[in-house]
């Protein structure tokens, strides 16, 4: 009986939080009242399977001297530098479990590997006006190897390598870079990883080299023909060893004839086609928040994504598609933009677009560096976005549902499959700054609500409680506000709450509040809300 009281107990105290909150997002309408819409969601097939750990960031290359319009935002965050001990760095990667991490960037295509059997001095990149990418080429100790090879191990990371791609090629006037590519430096580092024992989930081959290419470029015949090198040497260092690491490239923007030509002709060779992606601009454009909050700016991207799919359905390669890098705002991002509460609304708008376009995995630029990382670059602290990559790992599952929406042209709406559970989650974002939107979720196809004949049980028999409260009538909902309304916050909010470390660098509980599913999911002005709808059972997602 007492268990019966404590349940009853829990069950109002948890809708009267629910509906307080709720309350709170209604009152914040700022005049603008609310909007009704509704969410449609066609649950017959999916129409794209993404990556089970489809969150990747990156690490990059820049050394403290990396500039942009007078403001030098790397601090000490490159991975030759990085403070490897600190406890939230690792709190922070361990809690994806596991968290993709490419290791790459523009100077990958500069740096010397000093192997044992490397005879080069081993000199760090040093500023210089004259050379490409304003640097001089740097190197990679070994020491510091085994140093990042610890850290992998211990967070649990799954890492991905990008190789040094432009050695053994000269680079003309005309910015173009032949003859093919001297991969002994490669091999060794390779060699030597194996020989550590150290896992690598994938080698990539250069970056940015591709189609127009930044700096310089290579045609994709010769490209071609260096894929293949680097997969004999995959399979050679690796003879015995399962499963083998992927294959990636090219690690550039995309060109349609460049990469067409490039993945027919790679067929038995490439496991992953990597793009990259700065659709916003540079950092320094001063637009950079009104081209985020405007739908149709955000929709120009969607062709370099469908474009991307149908070269790969067209192919006959088994290649996946990879975003290998999106920082959105080249040049390092902008401070206050790319670090703060108003950059989720582009993030997760675009791992959720890239997902419905069959593209498997997203690495963002950068998990620390420059004013775009998900973690703050000297305190590693967590930026907005980190939060925001982190429920969409914990909610939106491998299958991709066919989303739309019918109200507001501000909403952007996605749903997959849950993860790991039952149901489905939908996102939905408010671009819109005064408005609340009242939204149903209606489905195109046959779906059935779970347990619904379980009838002559009293309502209390029906109520499921693990870890607060579970039922076959409620859904968990997540939204995520800034800071006092202030979109360039670096706070962000969790269903009211700010999300903060404690005083041991742990990451803080995300934890939703629940809804009656007879209410609307109310997403108030400049919101973004998860909402995980267990009682749903679509054909997509048994």
């Amino acid at each position: 009986m007492g268990s019966h009281f404590w349940q009853m107990g829990l069950y109002f105290w948890v809708c009267f939080s629910a509906i307080s909150f709720i309350h709170s997002v209604n009152s914040q309408g700022f005049g603008g009242g609310s909007i009704e819409g509704t969410v449609h969601v066609n649950g017959k097939d999916a129409i794209g399977k993404i990556d089970d750990d489809f969150i990747c960031a990156t690490l990059d290359w820049w050394p403290p001297e990396k500039c942009d319009y007078g403001t030098c935002s790397w601090v000490r965050a490159s991975f030759l530098n990085l403070n490897l001990s600190s406890i939230i760095l690792l709190n922070a990667v361990k809690a994806f479990s596991p968290l993709k991490l490419r290791l790459g960037g523009t100077l990958q295509d500069k740096v010397l590997y000093a192997t044992p059997d490397n005879k080069q001095r081993c000199v760090p990149f040093q500023k210089s006006t004259t050379e490409m990418f304003g640097f001089t080429p740097g190197c990679l100790p070994m020491n510091r190897w085994d140093e990042l090879n610890s850290f992998f191990q211990k967070s649990g990371a799954k890492i991905i390598f990008g190789l040094n791609a432009l050695t053994g090629r000269t680079i003309h006037s005309n910015g173009t870079a032949t003859g093919a590519w001297d991969y002994k430096n490669s091999e060794s580092f390779i060699r030597y990883s194996v020989k550590k024992n150290y896992t690598v989930h994938g080698w990539e081959l250069g970056n940015e080299l591709c189609g127009h290419g930044i700096g310089t470029t290579i045609g994709a015949s010769q490209y071609v023909s260096d894929t293949a090198s680097l997969q004999k040497i995959i399979h050679d260092v690796y003879k015995g060893i399962e499963p083998k690491p992927l294959i990636l490239s090219p690690g550039g923007f995309f060109d349609a004839k460049w990469f067409k030509d490039y993945t027919d002709k790679t067929t038995t060779s490439l496991d992953v086609v990597t793009h990259h992606i700065y659709n916003l601009g540079p950092g320094v454009d001063q637009h950079l928040i009104e081209k985020i909050l405007d739908p149709s700016y955000l929709d120009g991207i969607a062709s370099t994504f469908s474009n991307l799919r149908d070269i790969l359905k067209s192919s006959a390669t088994s290649a996946a598609a990879w975003v290998g890098e999106a920082g959105g705002a080249y040049n390092s991002g902008r401070h206050l933009v790319s670090n703060s509460f108003v950059f989720s609304f582009w993030y997760l708008d675009q791992l959720a677009m890239s997902a419905a376009y069959d593209t498997k995995t997203y690495c963002r630029q950068t998990l620390i560096g420059g004013n775009y990382g998900l973690l703050n670059t000297t305190t590693y602290e967590p930026n907005p976005d980190y939060y925001s990559a982190l429920l969409w790992h914990r909610l939106m599952g491998r299958n991709v549902l066919a989303t739309s929406f019918s109200g507001p042209k501000k909403i952007r709406a996605y749903a997959h499959c849950a993860k790991q559970s039952k149901g489905i989650t939908v996102l939905l974002i408010n671009l819109q700054n005064t408005t609340t939107v009242e939204a149903r979720v209606a489905f195109n196809t046959s779906w059935t609500l779970r347990h619904k004949h379980k009838s002559h049980k009293s309502h209390r028999a029906q109520l499921k409680f693990h870890q607060g409260l579970r039922s076959e009538t409620v859904r968990e909902e997540y939204h995520l506000t800034a800071k006092d309304g202030n979109l360039q916050s670096q706070t962000m909010l969790l269903n009211g709450n700010a999300l903060t470390l404690n005083s041991s660098g742990i990451i803080p509980n995300l934890d939703p509040v629940y809804v009656n599913s007879s209410e609307p999911i109310l997403v108030g002005p400049s919101s973004i809300v998860f909402a995980h709808i267990p009682y749903v059972v679509l054909p997509a997602c048994r």
